[in-house]
């Protein structure tokens, strides 16, 4: 009976509490595992090249300024064009006159208001072209940039503003006027208004030639459409990044309409080089000192004929 009583008292005790770790292992155990915890990968480390198809680390797709291994040009916004081709990546912005939202008051599935308010939030630029002044391997000039990014880079009365606010500053500066274009075309939501801006942007440049300043076009991918046929090709020097689409149409419009099957490479930059329709083709590394090298040469002719 004593010993059954004993036992009995024994499982009455409570258990005794785990002795707590306080050996140097247990002090360094939180900090090891918050250091090899699952981290969660941004969703824009890795940018697909649209050439190849091949994934890119984008630190370094942005070290080679937006250029992939296989020398696919992707498509960049206004301020990175700025900073890639002007000195130091500094430059004067120069703004636009205010032009009106949406004076037509177009109705179709999405409000054109909103698609304004979208892009806008998207590129961070009021509208589809940025003007900007700042020297290009030392020689000044007025740039102007259109971001497809910006509703395809869509002319519009806002752009045909920006336009001709460039070409202005350029004779009232006394220097070169250069505009990057990249483009769908006019902006089917501001209609007639849209069309208008390429008579506007042909008679603001009139005044740049007038002045005798050099006006250089460097056409990017895509510069098509109503652009094509205004500004775009009134330039005195025509240069294209590698592989820019550029053409007024689209190559089946083209092809259905002339009942024939166009040559390979139609409507790419290399192709009208051939033809003598682009003077030349430049990467986007080379664009800085290619684009001071002609303006310090046509610099230095209209000297010497002032000179004269």
């Amino acid at each position: 009976m004593a010993m059954a009583d004993q036992k009995n008292d024994k499982s009455a005790r409570p258990a005794a509490a785990p002795r707590e770790r306080s050996g140097w292992l247990s002090r360094i155990a939180p900090g090891i595992r918050k250091a090899f915890a699952k981290r969660e990968t941004p969703e824009n480390l890795w940018v697909k090249c649209p050439d190849t198809g091949e994934m890119i680390y984008r630190p370094d797709l942005e070290a080679a300024l937006w250029v992939t291994p296989s020398g696919y040009h992707m498509r960049i916004g206004a301020a990175q064009r700025l900073r890639y081709t002007l000195d130091e990546g500094r430059f004067e912005r120069i703004p636009s006159p205010a032009s009106r939202d949406d004076p037509l008051h177009f109705v179709g599935d999405k409000a054109y208001i909103d698609q304004l308010r979208a892009a806008r939030k998207a590129t961070g630029e009021p509208d589809a072209m940025t003007v900007a002044f700042g020297t290009i391997r030392g020689q000044p000039a007025v740039v102007a940039v259109q971001d497809f990014g910006f509703m395809g880079g869509s002319l519009s009365p806002a752009v045909g503003e920006a336009f001709v606010k460039a070409a202005q500053e350029a004779v009232r500066r006394q220097t070169p006027l250069v505009v990057f274009t990249a483009t769908g075309g006019a902006r089917m939501q501001e209609g007639t208004l849209s069309l208008m801006q390429m008579a506007r942007t042909t008679l603001a440049l009139n005044e740049v030639k007038a002045a005798g300043l050099p006006y250089i076009v460097v056409l990017t991918d895509p510069t098509t459409a109503g652009v094509l046929a205004s500004y775009a090709m009134l330039g005195d020097i025509h240069l294209a990044e590698p592989n820019a689409l550029v053409g007024f149409t689209g190559r089946r419009v083209i092809e259905q309409t002339i009942r024939e099957t166009l040559p390979p490479g139609f409507q790419r930059a290399e192709f009208l080089v051939e033809r003598g329709m682009i003077d030349r083709i430049a990467t986007r590394a080379e664009l800085p000192e290619v684009l001071g090298s002609i303006l310090q040469t046509l610099a230095m002719g209209r000297a010497r004929q002032h000179a004269a």
